[in-house]
């Protein structure tokens, strides 16, 4: 009989000011390290349209995703996560305190990044955002008809 594997999918962002620094937030389950902020994927949910809830729902602050910089997996925990870059678009930083315990603008880099981001496949995910100068296309499709809902490229 044949089942349909499990995976969960998550989403976070590089979320940057007009001022270039990042949006990062320190969650209660992993106050060791600052991370992008971002969540999981509700089913049925477009990518693009769960990072810009989950950033809003976490931090106050709404953003424009502008591409994806990479796809990583995590195979003890099966869980894809799609990482975008985003800009800032407007909101003051409001914390959800039960999943949130800080999150600010820092200004990051390459050189200052162990200060902040602990964890190594964080550290790596957050300097392919920081290099990154391309994305990979993202369409949302709905079928029967066939309508492209949107497109990020």
């Amino acid at each position: 009989m044949h089942t349909t594997p499990k995976h969960i999918i998550a989403v976070s962002a590089y979320v940057t000011n007009e001022n270039g620094e990042a949006l990062l937030v320190k969650t209660h389950w992993r106050s060791d390290t600052w991370e992008a902020p971002g969540g999981q994927v509700e089913e049925g949910e477009p990518l693009d349209k769960a990072v810009c809830r989950e950033i809003l729902e976490e931090t106050g602050i709404v953003i424009l995703p502008i591409g994806i910089t990479g796809v990583y997996y995590n195979a003890t925990k099966h869980l894809l996560s799609v990482v975008f870059k985003a800009k800032y678009v407007s909101g003051e930083i409001k914390i959800q305190p039960e999943e949130i315990k800080e999150a600010k603008f820092i200004k990051l880099t390459e050189e200052n990044i162990d200060k902040y981001i602990t964890r190594p496949h964080m550290k790596s995910r957050t300097i392919d955002c920081i290099k990154a100068k391309n994305f990979i296309p993202y369409e949302t499709w709905e079928i029967n008809p066939y309508n492209l809902v949107g497109r990020l490229y």
